[in-house]
């Protein structure tokens, strides 16, 4: 359990999820995410040289990116700090967070600044040199969907892995329809009002159409327009499976950042210094092969106990829910109903860009959380490699 590690209210934002091959797949993801941040110190008049330290996560490769963290560092504006690069597939935001936190409990770091940025579109091919193949002829890999479509350890892709577990749990698809109708739902109200809950942390992101020319966007793109009946019509991805395009995530891209400081610093950076955000516990769970969407209830629980709190003691809970196996697996193992968690919207509804995926999650649970009163809040995550994490603060 931590004492020492917090986040300014208001010190975070998340640029709205884009659909995969849409505004922002031809934008460098790093860089993106280094301007991004730029402009919104520039709006909440802070000085990127007041930030000691950058913590990257990032997931797919961009041309560079062996410069990682202090390249983006110096483009965001501090030339003259280090950093760390994370990559843990979609719970890399989680990690980064926690890895922040630690190093500010002990002392390492005063004000670190935690950048997630990826892009699913156009995703990197990497060659490898091949000298046994024939000719020497070599082996390519398209980073994104070659590792969506297998795991080299458990030898199937994500999706079959949600199937698999659905199977043993006897869920129907009925029951999954039913969990992405409630996703959907519940993404609409983030939307009500204007967008208003959206617009307390969301933050524009401006992408170049050519040299002269930018677009600014200001809200999530490529979301699907599904009704309850519409979702029921739906035919299952895989044959013989109960999977559809609804009760799973889609690929996007976008960027997240959030500072991690002491709680002296916290308060001179929020907006709000009469709110408290701390960071308590972290989990983490590996499930065995070819069951991803088992990760997360375990590191829930890990988290949990860590804090020294259970799930009655929480006032908001928010997941990566790629499929909707993951939330109906969560809601047995949690003993909670689907309706109690993932408030405002989740990843299977606005996307899924991998790195910022559990930060985006994480900053909605805070804004949540404030409207509530405060309490404690609960994010958990499964990851490639049938990964689990999870993550307690309390909003005070």
């Amino acid at each position: 359990m931590l004492t020492k590690a917090f986040i300014p209210y208001g010190g975070y934002y998340s640029t709205p999820f884009a659909r995969w091959q849409g505004t922002l797949s031809n934008e460098h993801s790093l860089i993106l995410g280094a301007n991004t941040a730029k402009r919104w110190f520039s709006a909440k008049k802070i000085d990127p040289k007041d930030i000691d330290y950058l913590i990257l996560g990032a997931t797919i490769g961009q041309k560079q990116w062996f410069y990682g963290a202090p390249w983006t560092a110096a483009l965001m504006g501090n030339p003259d700090i280090s950093g760390m690069t994370i990559s843990q597939a979609c719970t890399t935001s989680a990690t980064c967070v926690w890895q922040a936190a630690v190093n500010v409990e002990n002392g390492v770091y005063n004000n670190v600044f935690t950048l997630m940025a990826d892009r699913t579109s156009n995703g990197a091919h990497t060659v490898w040199p091949n000298p046994k193949g024939p000719g020497g002829q070599v082996e390519s890999e398209n980073w994104m969907m070659d590792n969506f479509n297998k795991d080299p350890w458990a030898g199937d892709a994500m999706i079959v892995t949600a199937e698999r577990v659905a199977k043993e749990l006897g869920l129907s698809k009925e029951a999954l329809d039913e969990d992405a109708w409630v996703r959907y739902s519940q993404y609409k109200d983030a939307l009500e009002n204007d967008r208003e809950f959206q617009k307390r942390y969301m933050f524009p992101v401006e992408a170049n159409i050519s040299k002269k020319k930018k677009i600014v966007l200001e809200e999530d793109e490529g979301i699907f327009l599904h009704t309850e009946e519409s979702i029921k019509q739906l035919k299952p991805a895989l044959n013989g499976g109960i999977i559809t395009s609804a009760s799973q995530t889609h690929p996007a891209d976008g960027n997240c950042g959030l500072i991690v400081t002491t709680k002296d610093n916290a308060k001179d950076l929020s907006t709000n210094a009469d709110i408290c955000i701390q960071i308590i516990s972290y989990g983490y769970h590996r499930a065995k092969a070819g069951y991803m969407p088992m990760g997360p209830p375990p590191a829930a629980k890990k988290a949990l106990e860590n804090a020294n709190i259970s799930v009655k003691d929480l006032k908001a809970i928010k997941t990566h829910n790629p499929f909707a196996t993951n939330d109906l697996f969560m809601a047995k193992e949690m003993s909670i109903d689907v309706r109690q968690f993932n408030n405002y919207g989740s990843s299977l509804v606005y996307g899924h860009p991998q790195g910022p995926t559990a930060g985006r999650a994480i900053i909605e649970g805070i804004e949540e959380v404030v409207l509530l009163g405060g309490g404690y809040f609960l994010f958990a995550g499964c990851a490639a490699g049938d990964c689990g994490v999870g993550l307690v603060l309390k909003i005070s």
